[in-house]
């Protein structure tokens, strides 16, 4: 089962493409069910194009006391305000986390622009909506 991790937590993103690996960073990662996980995506990113060529992926999540590499395929779910909804079906976890370390906190960050931040909020919401 997927642990839950913060909203707006940054994970990685990782394709295939014919040119070799592409990694991105995605803030609207969420665990919708015990093997699940949906995000957006531009229509017009790469990354997208890619799984839709190879929906096999790997996601990475780093945030407090966590920290796990998603492998799986991915599918388009529908339209999240304007921006694709993937769902990754989760086919194996791989945790990172030892005794060696502790996961403090992910990536911080914030909107700087409030347009971006209105849109980032209407995309969570429609996320929600069709995760139920």
């Amino acid at each position: 089962m997927l642990p839950d991790w913060p909203a707006g937590t940054v994970a990685f993103l990782a394709t295939a493409g014919d040119d070799g690996p592409h990694a991105i960073p995605v803030s609207t990662a969420r665990r919708t069910g015990p093997r699940t996980v949906v995000f957006a995506l531009s229509p017009a990113r790469g990354s997208l194009a890619r799984l839709r060529a190879d929906p096999r992926c790997a996601l990475c999540v780093v945030a407090a006391d966590e920290a796990m590499t998603l492998r799986g395929r991915a599918r388009e779910v529908g339209d999240a305000a304007g921006v694709v909804a993937i769902e990754l079906e989760v086919e194996a976890v791989d945790d990172h986390r030892t005794p060696a370390f502790a996961i403090e906190a992910g990536v911080r960050w914030h909107w700087v622009d409030e347009e971006a931040e209105r849109r980032d909020a209407q995309v969570r919401a429609a996320l929600g909506e069709l995760s139920g």
